[in-house]
């Protein structure tokens, strides 16, 4: 029996991998893929079970069966398609960072909403269960008002100045690749849109962000440091600090649990969901979205380009 939802992939790689792999939504079926490689793309339709492969992105956005298409390529070419599954009339999943700055967002939002279709960002921090439970706990104002917020993400990249990491032409640096999140953790507590206080940046040879640190702070006084690191690796511990205690969130990009740690020194564990599943919630937000539900993932979204933007300005001056 045909599914409601037909989903269709762009790109073959690891994330794309991990999608197909762990796909499982009641309402939806996987029913296309394309890439460069028209040979990698036959081996990936068979690996997963995909009914069709596309020898070009032009022919599966032409296939009016497809109702999703989920964009899983390198960042600087996301806008690109994006705007192509837009004006093919398709509902979009694009990962992250979903776009290369605010422009580019601008404008994919506003064809959006001309088509009337749902566009979203594949990050996992905006759709995990925990987040939402988190959000609810926060607003009940058991742990008080929000003061501080401490998102750190490093990882250890062989500094090869042709990989994608530290390539400019492929939009590399520590930003867009990690830096995304870090910034989507602080922007998901904080309860106002914040702006760079201050940030600091150490370049890598190719011209590219390797290390940074970064200072937000909103009308509310809430504020947050964000650390990168490209050469270093850090944990990817989440702190939220509260008038009443605080919240450790350990690898925050897929948590499914949470510590929050009372003045008192007594502690509650807080879990909620499963980490494998974490991109079949961000299929179902999606889902969700076009049914009805409001789209506040992309404002979050929104801000945090705004915030990547501002943070590129500051190191401007530096150079």
């Amino acid at each position: 029996m045909k599914k409601t939802y037909q989903w269709a992939i762009i790109g073959t790689g690891d994330i794309a991998r991990q999608f197909a792999g762990n796909f499982q939504n009641e309402e939806s079926e996987l029913y296309g893929v394309t890439a460069r490689n028209f040979t990698k793309v036959q081996a990936f339709a068979k690996e997963f079970n995909v009914a069709h492969s596309f020898r070009s992105v032009d022919e599966l956005l032409a296939d009016e069966t497809i109702d999703f298409v989920y964009i899983a390529v390198p960042n600087s070419i996301h806008y690109q398609y994006i705007m192509a599954a837009l004006k093919a009339g398709k509902h979009v999943l694009c990962e992250k960072a979903i776009t290369m700055n605010q422009k580019e967002l601008t404008e994919a939002v506003q064809l959006a909403e001309e088509k009337h279709l749902i566009l979203q960002e594949a990050m996992t921090i905006f759709h995990m269960p925990l987040y939402k439970e988190l959000k609810k706990i926060q607003e009940s104002n058991k742990l008080g008002k929000l003061k501080l917020i401490q998102a750190p993400f490093g990882s250890y990249k062989d500094p090869d100045p042709s990989n994608r990491f530290f390539n400019p032409d492929l939009a590399g640096g520590a930003l867009l690749d990690i830096g995304t999140y870090a910034v989507s953790f602080a922007r998901f507590f904080l309860t106002e849109t914040p702006e760079v206080l201050y940030s600091n940046v150490l370049p890598f040879k190719t011209g590219v962000d390797e290390q940074s640190i970064t200072v937000l702070r909103n009308p509310a006084d809430e504020m947050a440091a964000v650390s990168l690191a490209f050469q270093a690796k850090l944990p990817k511990q989440g702190i939220v600090a509260f008038e009443k205690g605080y919240i450790t969130i350990n690898e925050y990009p897929r948590a499914d649990q949470a510590t929050i740690t009372y003045r008192d020194g007594t502690n509650e564990v807080i879990q909620k969901g499963e980490s494998k599943d974490a991109l079949n919630y961000e299929i179902q937000s999606l889902i969700d979205t076009v049914k009805g539900a409001p789209n506040t993932s992309l404002i979050l979204t929104q801000d945090v380009l705004a915030i990547l933007d501002q943070m590129r300005e500051w190191w401007k001056k530096q150079s």
